[in-house]
């Protein structure tokens, strides 16, 4: 299957030596990106790697992977939200993208059509422009299979995390394609970045229909295609209250709180300019707001940068904080308790041996400034 462009999900948290050493070999081999091809976050920001307090073989191991990338000739963005700044995917084109968040938003949002691309496979299709013939590249697999009727209605940004928390937990299956199902869902690019990006964390899955927005569900008949769905259910008024429920600390006082994952847009940087403006992070906590080099230029143009880092927290630029080897920061700190507005953060981050407390935005950011968590 031919395809339009390439995302390419290879950060030296997750290539270290042996990944790295083949990127650099197939570079100097003469391998060229065919195609458009952009990459996704880096596991340091280079200008503040030792303020965060990584080793500098992290920052090493960085240098080859972007010296390989630069050589091949892919646009080295850093940024899991390229659909929003450098490449916007565009409906019913194929797709070879890595990322999670990057695939179901371009699938689900755009109409575009991407599987799962792994690392090297997107290495691969940047090379050949071309991917195996499968999956969400085929009419029948985009279909809604699991119909899902929202009851329970996400008032702020990071409730449509919470419902896509829900979602992936009970459908938890790649082939499967949630429809969602509901009066007054009318949710910004932002909230169905959230959204996706959640579904994909929990569950593995890679689509979703949201009827009456989404390109390919404009009408629940046309989300199912005539199929009657394999599994109904509910979400149920409080089932969202729930999902911050489900995550309790058993301290006080939170050692990080990071926004991130996916990267910030400028919306999204502007609301934290906005309640961090004439706030003070605690000196107890440590705050990390991470976004794309070209967001972060457009907010410093705009002023939030300058606001979100006068209060004491630190901005950076092509990362996300899961990829910044997490698990050497916490023995390095003692951090454990990590306060977050990303459902898809609170997931990942517990398995490098975090306490996570998923809350909305404004709950997080008054945490960042008493040092205590509100609830």
């Amino acid at each position: 299957m031919p395809v339009r462009s390439a995302h390419v999900a290879a950060d030296a948290e997750a290539l270290r030596d042996d990944g790295i050493e083949f990127m650099s070999h197939l570079s100097s081999l003469g391998a060229r990106c065919a195609i458009p091809t952009t990459t996704n976050p880096r596991s340091v920001d280079f200008e503040r790697a030792a303020e965060v307090g990584q080793r500098p073989i992290w920052t090493e191991r960085e240098r080859g992977i972007v010296d390989a990338f630069d050589r091949m000739g892919a646009r080295r963005c850093d940024s899991c939200i390229n659909y929003q700044t450098v490449d916007n995917p565009v409906y019913g084109e194929h797709l070879a993208w890595g990322d999670t968040g990057t695939v179901i938003y371009a699938n689900s949002v755009a109409g575009a059509r991407s599987n799962f691309e792994a690392g090297p496979a997107a290495v691969a299709a940047s090379i050949t422009g071309r991917v195996p013939r499968y999956g969400f590249h085929l009419p029948e697999h985009r279909r809604a299979t699991v119909r899902v009727e929202v009851k329970d209605r996400p008032s702020q940004r990071s409730d449509w995390g919470a419902l896509g928390c829900l979602i992936g937990r009970r459908v938890n299956d790649y082939w499967k394609v949630p429809a969602l199902v509901g009066d007054g869902l009318r949710p910004s690019a932002d909230d169905l970045k959230q959204l996706g990006a959640a579904m994909a964390s929990y569950g593995s899955v890679g689509m979703f229909h949201l009827v009456g927005v989404t390109p390919e569900a404009r009408t629940e008949a046309e989300a199912f295609g005539g199929i009657e769905p394999v599994e109904r259910f509910v979400v149920n008024p409080g089932d969202i209250a729930g999902v911050y429920g489900g995550f309790q600390a058993d301290v006080e006082k939170p050692d990080l709180v990071v926004f991130s994952a996916p990267q910030l847009s400028l919306a999204e940087l502007a609301e934290l300019a906005s309640l961090f403006d004439g706030n003070t992070v605690s000196p107890v906590t440590r705050v990390y707001v991470t976004t794309s080099a070209m967001v972060k230029a457009e907010a410093e143009r705009l002023g939030y940068a300058r606001s979100i880092e006068k209060s004491g927290a630190r901005l950076l630029t092509g990362v996300c904080f899961y990829l910044m080897a997490p698990h050497e920061l916490a023995e390095t700190f003692g951090y454990r308790t990590l306060v977050t507005d990303s459902a898809k953060l609170a997931n990942i981050i517990a398995g490098y041996g975090f306490d996570p407390v998923f809350r909305p935005t404004s709950v997080c950011v008054e945490a960042a400034v008493t040092g205590r968590i509100p609830w």
